[in-house]
């Protein structure tokens, strides 16, 4: 059996503490994850929790030392790859135990019949089959995740630190200098500053065999996105080993919607010009390495394409790969129900699992400027009405990692910050406005949540941990996807879910993962609309007819998709026609405010 032991799907980050410490739970089972590097006081917490829970001596990295975030970063990360090797290590040893069985019941189908077979085939060579299947075992990859947008000024006092000091250049410094041989997933966009900073470290170049120590995994909502950062960084001898994309409304967390542009489309864009994306960077690596002294691998290096987004079925799961040639599915939201992958408390796991589509939303939440996928009734979203209605609206801003706004100040501040928001407000009461008009205002300032700080605490709940400075408030972020599961599973469960083995989904009206992604754009595109008052200018009415284009042209794709014979023996393509067609008259019917 030549087929590597790895799984098909990874799980990526969510939130800031949600998969904080997921790869301690599911690296030593072969599964990948990734973790936020945005908050360094969660870090912190959370290695000492782990160093106490494994007798590993802690002593604190204090915000007054030098360069305390990038080494807080380092020193976790250190941390976990200590404890998942062990783990693992374990794990192989023990052929015999509930551990190793685990660990092979839950691969892929083919894998667990070929090593089945194998042992079957061999009763006489059994040992030695099983020592090979043990030294072919693999950890999954501990993974790390930067927001490009997060990289504000630090100070020292009134002093403005160098650039090496701002927060997304900590936190990359913070992993180059790991022990880790994983990949870090650059998110929010581009930021030539940060990527050029790369080339500071020596474990992202290429040796001559064209691996790396570490890995660059780009998150991109488009193959315009992926081949303008892809051959920037390769004119600095920076390979980008994955390509990630990811649906621009389909998913968790921060949205970043495409103008239109979908996700079967896209897929199809980097699958015909997989092979193009790969030359095309790999002649501009060449020339940037030999140009810097470096060394020039002799072929190109390993390239994935991963997709993630919105998929909930095994026969979504099976068919995504095989029709696009993809090397992984990334599985997020559905893993918010499983407390062993995640650090989740029991009330919120309870409001997840209760909520319905009208609960799940994209909002205006966030600092960023960004949609923002929320769930109604969450707890930090309590306490921020709670404190509209004392007249204190905005937060204390005790973590400042979203703080990007110079609209009243020298130092950047948060638009979530009461700072900020009395400010705002004082400059709105001094306008003329009707009430209709101000109330529309004031709920566009007052709307901001302090994001930071409730995407982490449910990971200091959860393993209770002190949180005198986040409180209890706290912020979740599921995609559109979460309304079609109910219940908490176990991680055998779930994975046996993703290959086919097993169903955790209740409901059977859940839509294919293609039109769920069209109607929230269509959804998206009405919504845009409502919020523009006055008669559209050529620049708006351009930009409106492009999106609806691009849509139409979605449409007609999957139109032909759904043609195909393979697409016919997995799904109900009545269903799905008939689902086209609504959305596509939804779309089209819909006039622009000329």
């Amino acid at each position: 059996m030549s087929a590597p032991l790895k799984h098909s799907f990874h799980i990526p980050v969510m939130g800031i503490g949600f998969t904080i410490d997921t790869p301690i739970k599911v690296a030593p089972y072969g599964i990948s994850s990734a973790i936020s590097l945005v908050d360094d006081m969660l870090i912190e917490k959370m290695r000492g929790y782990y160093c106490r829970q494994a007798n590993i001596p802690y002593q604190q990295i204090t915000k007054h030392m030098d360069d305390f975030r990038a080494k807080r970063i380092t020193a976790y990360l250190d941390m976990m790859d200590e404890l998942v090797r062990k783990k693992f290590d374990e794990i192989k040893e023990a052929v015999n135990s509930s551990q190793f069985e685990k660990y092979i019941k839950m691969m892929p189908n083919i894998l667990q019949v070929g090593i089945q077979k194998m042992v079957a085939d061999n009763e006489d060579r059994a040992d030695k089959i099983w020592d090979w299947v043990k030294s072919n075992l693999s950890m999954g990859s501990i993974d790390v995740n930067i927001m490009t947008k997060l990289d504000k000024d630090n100070y020292k006092g009134d002093e403005k630190l160098p650039v090496d000091y701002n927060d997304a250049h900590a936190a990359l410094r913070g992993f180059a200098k790991s022990k880790l041989e994983s990949s870090i997933v650059l998110s929010a966009g581009m930021n030539p500053r940060l990527y050029s900073y790369f080339e500071n470290f020596e474990d992202f170049f290429p040796n001559v065999e064209g691996k790396f120590k570490k890995k660059i995994i780009l998150k991109v909502s488009d193959y315009r996105s992926a081949l303008i950062q892809g051959k920037f960084l390769a004119k600095k001898g920076l390979w980008v080993s994955e390509y990630r994309i990811e649906s621009g409304l389909n998913c968790g967390g921060h949205a970043f919607a495409t103008d239109g542009y979908l996700m079967g489309p896209i897929l199809e864009e980097f699958k015909n010009n997989r092979d193009s994306l790969i030359e095309t960077t790999a002649e501009l690596l060449y020339k940037a390495l030999e140009d810097q002294g470096k060394t020039v691998p002799s072929e190109a290096p390993a390239l994935r394409i991963t997709a993630q987004g919105g998929v909930g079925t095994a026969r979504e799961h099976e068919f995504l790969l095989e029709q696009y040639n993809l090397d992984s599915i990334g599985w997020g939201t559905p893993f918010l129900l499983v407390p062993e992958a995640v650090s989740i408390d029991p009330k919120t796991l309870r409001l997840i699992s209760e909520a319905k589509e009208e609960d799940l939303y994209l909002s205006d939440i966030s600092p960023l400027g960004v949609p923002f996928n929320n769930v109604r009734g969450n707890t930090i979203d309590i306490e921020k009405e709670k404190n509209i209605i004392k007249g204190r609206p905005g937060s204390s801003c005790p973590k400042k990692y979203a703080s990007l706004n110079t609209e009243f100040t020298e130092k950047v501040i948060c638009t979530a910050s009461r700072q900020y928001q009395n400010l705002k407000i004082k400059e709105l009461n001094e306008l003329d406005l009707d009430k209709q008009t101000y109330d529309r205002e004031f709920d566009r300032i007052t709307v901001k949540s302090c994001v930071c700080k409730g995407l982490g605490t449910a990971a200091l709940v959860a393993n209770d941990i002190e949180r005198k400075v986040e409180g209890e408030g706290i912020s979740i972020c599921p995609g559109p996807n979460m309304a079609y599961y109910s219940q908490e599973v176990s991680l055998a469960k779930m994975v046996d879910h993703i290959y086919g083995r097993d169903n955790v989904m209740v409901r059977k009206d859940r839509p294919f993962v293609f039109v769920k992604e069209l109607s929230l754009y269509v959804a998206y595109f009405k919504s845009k609309l409502e919020e523009i008052y006055e008669p559209m200018t050529p620049k708006q009415i351009k930009y409106f007819d492009n999106f609806r284009k691009n849509l139409n042209e979605g449409i007609s794709y999957y139109r032909s998709l759904i043609r195909k014979e393979n697409f016919g023996k997995l799904f109900d393509v009545e269903a799905i026609s008939s689902e086209l067609y609504r959305l596509e008259e939804e779309l089209n019917g819909v006039l622009l405010n000329v």
